[in-house]
């Protein structure tokens, strides 16, 4: 013989037989839930939502730009995989549950034992959740019972990871602040040597001003020149004699003039050579200092790697438990349970039935 069909609403007179067993474990259901979700703890959630920054833009050598500050609002991928792996670390865990006192706050025992140890640490771990969101940011979110401490540990957080991120690349930085250090040092010892050179060469070649010595001495030889042909012409020996010997001084390295023809032209070239580098090793030493200064000023201040969209503030709600959902959830979870056991009582006493013997029919 074939099985009779069942059907949702064949269950009905199933139920109907059975039901104060239903409704008894219905409401014993309900009331158990009752009690669990009242004794369970409230627990709040904080969150704090950042961007990590690039390290490079925070580097020394990125500080001085034709552009301006270098510092980035966008992430890379590896720079969230980064401060996602820093946060979740166990050095950042112990860290803030010796500061927080956590083995007590979790009441686990005592720092040192082995088991209040692991312990405390899988339900630190169990609180706190580290997600990168759609938006290319990241959300710290820690939950405990006490609001405000769920807030202060996910504002120290936040902390402890931004300061994990500049140490890794702060040996970097203080290479690099080396290297400003070096090139500041080379470029002041090479302006100290030009510009000891440059006076040299002023006092050897009497040349202190090129533009404007060059015009004068010039105008001067001119003068003295024509000053001595009128004296000649008018016979005055002794007015001419004078002027020669001024023309001498003027043309001559020998005459006794400071400023004079032969030294301007020897020296002309060695000078020219001399002021064009005493004024590149001017302009580099003033870069190189400002380099070197911000550099120094950029790592003694720390930037922060991450930018803090939202600090982490005690919450106004609970996060969980939701009671109203335990209870209505453990109701219906047993009533389908009842249901189910039920039925295939029925079933089973269907199946286990002694069936009549056929009547031979003569």
């Amino acid at each position: 013989m074939s099985a009779r069909p069942y059907s949702l609403l064949g269950l009905w007179p199933i139920v109907n037989r059975w039901k104060y067993l239903v409704l008894g474990a219905v409401t014993l259901a309900a009331v158990v839930s009752i009690v669990v979700a009242l004794l369970l703890p409230n627990i709040f959630k904080s969150t704090a939502v950042f961007y990590p920054t690039n390290p490079e833009s925070t580097d020394p050598d990125r500080f001085v730009t034709p552009e301006g500050n270098k510092l980035e609002v966008r992430s890379r991928n590896e720079d969230l995989d980064r401060v996602i792996t820093i946060g979740t670390s166990q050095p950042v865990a112990e860290h803030i549950i010796r500061k927080f006192r956590l083995h007590q706050h979790y009441q686990f025992g005592t720092p040192g034992d082995e088991m209040a140890d692991q312990a405390t640490l899988e339900e630190f771990n169990s609180n706190l959740s580290i997600v990168h969101t759609e938006r290319d940011a990241i959300e710290l979110t820690f939950q405990d019972q006490d609001k405000h401490l769920a807030a202060r540990i996910a504002n120290e957080l936040v902390s402890v990871v931004d300061s994990f991120n500049q140490q890794l690349t702060l040996e970097n930085r203080r290479s690099v602040l080396d290297l400003y250090r070096t090139r500041f040092t080379f470029v002041q010892r090479e302006y100290d040597r030009t510009r000891l050179a440059l006076l040299a060469g002023r006092r050897h070649y009497g040349i202190h001003g090129l533009e404007m010595e060059s015009r004068y001495l010039a105008k001067e030889i001119i003068e003295t020149e024509a000053a001595l042909r009128r004296a000649e012409g008018e016979g005055d020996n002794g007015k001419a004699a004078g002027l020669r010997r001024a023309l001498r001084g003027l043309t001559r390295a020998d005459g006794g003039n400071v400023v004079n023809l032969e030294s301007y032209v020897a020296g002309t070239d060695s000078m020219n050579t001399l002021y064009a580098r005493f004024n590149d090793l001017q302009t580099r030493l003033i870069n190189a200092r400002s380099a070197y200064e911000n550099a120094d000023l950029a790592l003694k201040g720390k930037i922060s790697s991450l930018y803090v969209v939202q600090k982490a503030y005690p919450a106004a709600r609970k996060a969980k438990p939701i009671r109203w959902l335990i209870v209505a959830s453990s109701v219906f979870i047993t009533f389908v349970l009842s249901v189910i056991v039920i039925s295939l009582l029925e079933l089973y006493r269907r199946t286990t039935r002694p069936q009549p013997e056929a009547v031979a029919v003569s």
